[in-house]
This record gives structure tokens, C-alpha cells and sequence, in this order.
């Protein structure tokens, strides 16, 4: 989805002139607006004079460390194994249009509304609204087409090639009215609408300047939210309950559309029944297009949902406890080790018979293996018991550890689809109550402390599919305790958060959450919410993102560490997203822009703009700066300007040594050369004579540094200056390209060639 925010587009910074482009640049040591080391400590976090524990800034070091390493992980198909369905920090499936801020374009509409067919009465009474009021909420189960419905009502008022765009579920519809958000003859949605909390009058009156200023512009704001919306005072009104069309209509009429595909009377008899059974529009037309494309046995087999079958037929035998808790332990620790999760299956077994001791309602009844003494357990053949224990839903597997070869594999237990552990999920929380969740938290709580980084990570995945079905408990009795919690703790709340987002419409969700830690809730929370702001999260609100840890940087120098370490990996993550790295740099040149020169918020940005010109690749110690130049064409022109911003300060050194990286590591690469000169050229332009020349004359000095003193880097920097040879200003009496001399450089003493 294309975004065109624009680059001052939701920044609260007041605008300041631009910096004085004659100040030639500080020499080394200037203090320049660089803070001072008191400063560094010091916000409103602490007193002055109070300085943050290292211990603390110790552990989340260790927390981002974890953060990159799952990153990584992702990165290279977690533990090898490509799953769609499971994947997260933006490398899986595609989102749903509308659900990432942004344009919707019209291909991506069109693609929604494919097969749509109006639910009615709800469309045409939602429509009467629409054009009545300007806005108009969609209330309703997840699942049963508000998102498309949003995208249908707008087109039918404005037409198929009217300008759609999608806004923040984090929105204040007070600020919305006067924001420069809205223009005429634009159409907006707000998926998932998480609600605000002001006092129910006051939120009334600014709605209905909201819906006056829309009709002033001919725009319209349609809204999809939960039921609950529909009991707030604020919006009752023009709140419109949504329903799914009827299943078996729905279905003939994708049929129409679709080439045709024969069917015998059997046949069409049990796929129109299991038809009607459907309750969500997504799977009338998954089953449709299956019949199309792939005939009939294949639409029943994707109407049949035998996953779910098995699950519950699993489920209905009312396993005893020594089966049933083994796989509630795999639901949550799928994929790691069949050693380690036996130790933590032992751990969970251990917190039951704790709680049952206390004189509680048991689990279960405990079976003949449980009542057998130690010794005669030892002889028990526990692993062979899962060809018994779970037939259909659980496998085993070899697989390597994150960064071994296979040799080094060894046997994993997981289920036999990523949608039995979700099913498995959802049963254990419809069934059971309190006598096996009350232990079974406990057990996730201590998994959360002091399991290994690939245990979280599975706890994590489990917990985000639990909150599908228990958000409210989940972010009550796991996700609050964590964030305050030690490191272990908040990288798990942290990557839980993140996974949540898998599940579309849990994502607003998540976004709220995050960004209700992100003011006055205590620098754990703080820091936590920085955590989670990376990712998946930080890809999908990535305006809400860039915004909330540019107010956490302004804070004190622990929670403003963490800020700093998001933004740079959300960057570092944004790779392979020329779009979103182009935007998170323009963020970062227009707070720059809108600081005033010689402020702390100044220095805090030219910090941010100088860790992410110094960041490094997920993958390999290879800058970012020189993989954007190599892949991302319009990344030359936002990087100079970037780099003259760093250059101006007392930052300068780490640009120049960040600028020699870049030329060393795109050394050897012939089609860079075009790149290297446009970054040249805007750089220069953003530059004076003055500072232009100084320039010149420290990176002729660095380049002879003996980690940048490599055949080629000089070259390259004679491309990088020399670009606009013959454009130099009037007070230049020398060419700014004979600075840097093309003459091979002495051999240096541990110096070496890359």
C-alpha cells in the first residue's frame, strides 16, 4: 500500500527556521549543541543530579540484542521453515487493504471487492448515514466483511477512482476535524477503532464538529469497530450493526463471476449445506474460488475444515491430565526441542499438582501413569506416547537450531498445521477454567523469566494466539506484569505484542496497548513499549510508531537509549521496504527541520540521524546505508540531506566515519557509481562553500585511516566530491575535488584490504 503522508505530516514540533547553511562545521571538540554528559542522564524521568543504574541500561542492551536476534531469525524463515500463516515483523502475508495507514489504491480495492455483495438492510441503512451524517461506524463480530463493506460504501458514493485512504485506529476524532488529515473529496476509513476515553459530551460535540467539517469538504469517514461500540453514548447513533450476507446467496453469486465448474447432484447438495453453515464471507469465497480452480473435492475440503474437526473430536474424549497437559505445554512452546520442552512439561505438571494440593478443583483425573511411583515412571516410554496421546494433530521433526547446520539437528515436536495450534488454543480456553489456566499462567509468568530466547519467542507466539479469545486476560494477568518486569519479561510482552498483529483485527489492539505505556506509566513500560514498536507493529502504524518513540527519546536517558535502539532497528528492518525506509527517513529529516538549532530536541535528533547513518544490517555487518544506495533509488537524495544535517554538528566525526563505511563497503561495485554521485550532489546542495570545503578536507583525512585506506574507496570518494566539478561557489579558488588526491596511499601499519 502506498503511503502519502507527508514528510511534516504528524509531527507535534513547531516549525523553526531553517539552520544558518554559512556556520562552517565545529572542529573536534566543539560543544556544538551536543549534550553535555550530565545532560545525558538527566529528563523528565529523573532529578537532576540522578544518574540511571548501568545494570539497567546492561539489561536492555540484552533485551535489543534478543530483539535483533528474532529479527534475524525471522529474516531467514524461522527455523527454516516458511510459514505464512505464522509470520510476523512484516514478512508474511499481506495485509488486508485499509488496515496499514495509508492510500488504499484502487487495485487493492478492487481486489476486496472482487466478489462483494451488500449485506442488506445493514449497506443501504449505513449508506443513508453515510450521506447524512459524513460518518458513519460499522459495528459487528470480527470477521463478518466490515473492512470490505467500509471500502463498498465509500466507492458508492464517490466512485470506483475516488481517492481512498486509510487512518490511524489510534486517531482522536476531536483532533481529526481540524487536522490537515482531511481533504475534499477523499474517503477514509478507520479499521478496528479502538475508542477514547473522554468524558461522553465533550466526545459528542467533537464528533459532530468532525461531521460538519466533512460535510464543508464533501469527504466521508466510514469506521469498523467492535460491538461494545454501539453502548458508547458518543457514537450510538450512527453506529450501524453489520452483518454477513447470507452464505449460500454469497456463494452463487462468486459462482456468476467465476469460469464455471461442473458439479453432480450429490455434490452440489452437501457443498451447499456446509455453505450455509459458514459464518464468515472470506471462507464462502475461498470456497467458491477453490471450486473454480481446483474442483469440488477441494471446496469441501476447505468448507470441511477437518483441522477443526480433529480438534474437537480430541478434545470431546475428555483427556486426562497426563495427555491433556503435554499439549496445552506444545501449544505455547511448539518447536523447540523435545529435551526442553519435556523439562518444562515437567514444570507445568509440577505448578497443577501444586494447585491442586491447595485443595482446588483438579485438572483431571490423574491416569494410571500418574499414580505410578517415581521409579516405575522413569520406565514409562513417555515419548512414544504421542503416537497415541494426539493422532492428527502432533508430529516430530529434525530440525537445526537458529544457526546450526543439520547436523546439529534434533528432534522437535510441533503440530501437523500452524491452524491445530490456534484450534488447540481456542478449545483450551472455551473448556477449561480457571482450575488449569490459574497454574498454567504461573508456568507462562516463569517461562517469561527465565526461559532461553527461542522458549520466550514460542511463549510469545502462544500468548498472541490466546489473546484472539482472551485479550482481556492477557493483558491483565500476562502483558502488564511483563512490561515492568526484568528484560526476559519485556521481550516477551514485547514480541507477544508484535504477534499479535498477525491476527488483523487484534493489531489496533496491540497499537493502543503500546501506546498507553507510553506515557506516565513508568520507565519499565516505557521501555517496553520501545521494544514493541519494532517489528510488525512499527511496519503496519508506522507514523504512530516513528511518533511515539520520538516522545519517548525526549525522556530520560534510559527510555530514551531504548527510543533511539527502536528507531535505528525498525530502520534496519525496513530493508527490504524501499517505502517504508524512505519514510523513516523523511521523519528524521523533518524533525530536524522543525527543531530549533542549538535545543535539546535538536541534539536528540541529529543523535537518532547519526545512529541510523551508523546502523548495520540485520544480516551481515554490512552498513544499511550502503545496501539502500545499491537497491533503493531514491534513497541518495533523503541520505545526503540526512548526512549534511549529522555533518553540521558535532556529530561530524561519526558522519565521516560513517560516510568512509559506506564508500569501502560499495567499493568494488561499478553501479553505484550514479548513486554515490547523486548522494554527492545532495549533500552539496545542502551545504555551503564554506562547509563543502571542510568536508572535503576531513574525509581526505579520514580515508587514510587504515580500516578506510583500501584500493577503491578513494576512487569512490572522488565521485562522491568531484561530482559537481566546475559548480563550485565563487569564494572556491581551488577545485573541491582535488582535496581528495588519487594518488595510491602509503602502506600503513595494520592497515588491511577488504
Amino acid at each position: 500500500m502506498a503511503d502519502d503522508t507527508d514528510r511534516d505530516d504528524g509531527l507535534d514540533v513547531p516549525p523553526v527556521p531553517a539552520p544558518d547553511q554559512d556556520a562552517e562545521p565545529p572542529v573536534p571538540g566543539d560543544d556544538g549543541d551536543a549534550p553535555q554528559a550530565e545532560d545525558e542522564d538527566r529528563g523528565p524521568d529523573k532529578a537532576p543530579g540522578q544518574r540511571a543504574e548501568p545494570d539497567a541500561r546492561e539489561e536492555d542492551d540484552r533485551g535489543y540484542d534478543d530483539l535483533r536476534r528474532v529479527h534475524q531469525l525471522v529474516n531467514n524463515n524461522f527455523y527454516g521453515v516458511v510459514d505464512a500463516a505464522g509470520a510476523a515483523f512484516g514478512f508474511g502475508a499481506a495485509s488486508s487493504p485499509g488496515l496499514a495507514p495509508g492510500t488504499i489504491e484502487p487495485a487493492e480495492a478492487d481486489r476486496a471487492l472482487r466478489f462483494y455483495m451488500p449485506p442488506q438492510p445493514c449497506f443501504d441503512e449505513a449508506l443513508g448515514k453515510l450521506r447524512t451524517d459524513g460518518l458513519v461506524v460499522l459495528t459487528g463480530q470480527d470477521g463478518c466483511g466490515r473492512g470490505a463493506g467500509a471500502l463498498a460504501l465509500l466507492r458508492d458514493i464517490l466512485g470506483e477512482r475516488a481517492g481512498l485512504r486509510s487512518l490511524s485506529p489510534a486517531n482522536a476524532l476531536a483532533e481529526l476535524a481540524a487536522s490537515r488529515d482531511l481533504r475534499p473529496g477523499r474517503g477514509y476509513v478507520i479499521l478496528d477503532y479502538v475508542g477514547e476515553l473522554p468524558d461522553q459530551a465533550v466526545q459528542a460535540y467533537e464528533i459532530g464538529r468532525l461531521s460538519e467539517e466533512l460535510h464543508r469538504k464533501g469527504s466521508y469517514l466510514v469506521m469498523t469497530a467492535g460491538d461494545t461500540t454501539r453502548r458508547r453514548l458518543a457514537l450510538r447513533d450512527r453506529c450501524v450493526p453489520w452483518q454477513a450476507p447470507d452464505p449460500v446467496e454469497l456463494f452463487e453469486h462468486c459462482r456468476e463471476k467465476l469460469p464455471h465448474a461442473g458439479l453432480t447432484p450429490g455434490i452440489e447438495q452437501e457443498l451447499l449445506e456446509r455453505v450455509g453453515e459458514q459464518r464468515r464471507p472470506a471462507d464462502v469465497v475461498a470456497a467458491a474460488v477453490a471450486l473454480s480452480q481446483e474442483g469440488a473435492e477441494k471446496a469441501l475440503d476447505t468448507l470441511r475444515d477437518r483441522y477443526r474437526e480433529r480438534v474437537q473430536e480430541w478434545f470431546r474424549g475428555q483427556p486426562s491430565a497426563g495427555d491433556l497437559l503435554p499439549l496445552a505445554a506444545l501449544a505455547f512452546l511448539e518447536g523447540v526441542p523435545e529435551r526442553t520442552f519435556e523439562k518444562e512439561c515437567a514444570a507445568l505438571t509440577a505448578h497443577v499438582r501444586n494447585w491442586e494440593q491447595s485443595g482446588e478443583t483438579p485438572v483431571g483425573e490423574p491416569d494410571d501413569e500418574e499414580r505410578t511411583p517415581s521409579g516405575g515412571a522413569v520406565a514409562q516410554q513417555s515419548r512414544a506416547r504421542w503416537k497415541e496421546r494426539a493422532v492428527g494433530l502432533v508430529t516430530s521433526e529434525h530440525r537445526p537450531g537458529p544457526g546450526w547446520d543439520a547436523g546439529r539437528s534434533e528432534r522437535r515436536l510441533v503440530f501437523t498445521s500452524p491452524r491445530v495450534r490456534e484450534l488447540v488454543v481456542a478449545e483450551l480456553h472455551d473448556l477449561y477454567g480457571y482450575e488449569l489456566w490459574y497454574p498454567l499462567r504461573q508456568w507462562l509468568g516463569e517461562l517469561a523469566l527465565r526461559g532461553d530466547l527461542d522458549t520466550r519467542t514460542e511463549v510469545a507466539r502462544g500468548v498472541a494466539l490466546l489473546a484472539r479469545y482472551a485479550l482481556v486476560e492477557v493483558d491483565e494477568n500476562l502483558l502488564k506484569v511483563w512490561s515492568e518486569g526484568v528484560t526476559s519479561q519485556r521481550v516477551t510482552a514485547a514480541l507477544t505484542l508484535q504477534f499479535m498483529c498477525d491476527a488483523e483485527h487484534l493489531a489496533s489492539q496491540s497499537l493502543n496497548i503500546v501506546l498507553s505505556w507510553t506515557d506516565n506509566s513508568g520507565q519499565g513500560r516505557a521501555v517496553t513499549a520501545a521494544m514493541a514498536l519494532t517489528g510488525r507493529l512499527g511496519s503496519l502504524y508506522r507514523l504512530d510508531a516513528l511518533n511515539g518513540l520520538w516522545l519517548l527519546a525526549q525522556r530520560g536517558e534510559r527510555v530514551a537509549f531504548s527510543a533511539r535502539r527502536s528507531l535505528v532497528l525498525l530502520f534496519q528492518t525496513a530493508e527490504q521496504d524501499p517505502e517504508r525506509v524512505l519514510f523513516i527517513l523523511r521523519f528524521v529529516r523533518t524533525v530536524i527541520a522543525r527543531t530549533t538549532p542549538g535545543s535539546p530536541e535538536r541534539s536528540i535528533a541529529l543523535r537518532t540521524a547519526v545512529q541510523l547513518l551508523e546502523a548495520t544490517r540485520v544480516e551481515a555487518p554490512e552498513p544499511v546505508t550502503a545496501a539502500l544506495l545499491r537497491t533503493v533509488p531514491d534513497s541518495a537524495r533523503q541520505l545526503g540531506s540526512l548526512w549534511a544535517d549529522v555533518l553540521h554538528s558535532s556529530n561530524r566525526s561519526r558522519a565521516v566515519s560513517g560516510l568512509c563505511r559506506t564508500l569501502v563497503q560499495l567499493r568494488d561495485d561499478p553501479s553505484v557509481t550514479r548513486a554515490v554521485r547523486e548522494l554527492g550532489e545532495a549533500m552539496r546542495n545542502a551545504m555551503s562553500g564554506r562547509q563543502w570545503a571542510a568536508l572535503c578536507h576531513h574525509l581526505s583525512i579520514a580515508l587514510k585511516h587504515p580500516d578506510y585506506a583500501v584500493p577503491g574507496a578513494r576512487q569512490l570518494a572522488q565521485v562522491l566530491l568531484g561530482s559537481l566539478r566546475g559548480r563550485a561557489p565563487a569564494d572556491h579558488r581551488r577545485s573541491t575535488a582535488s582535496l581528495i588526491s588519487t594518488a595510491p596511499v602509503p602502506s600503513v601499519p595494520g592497515g588491511r584490504s577488504k
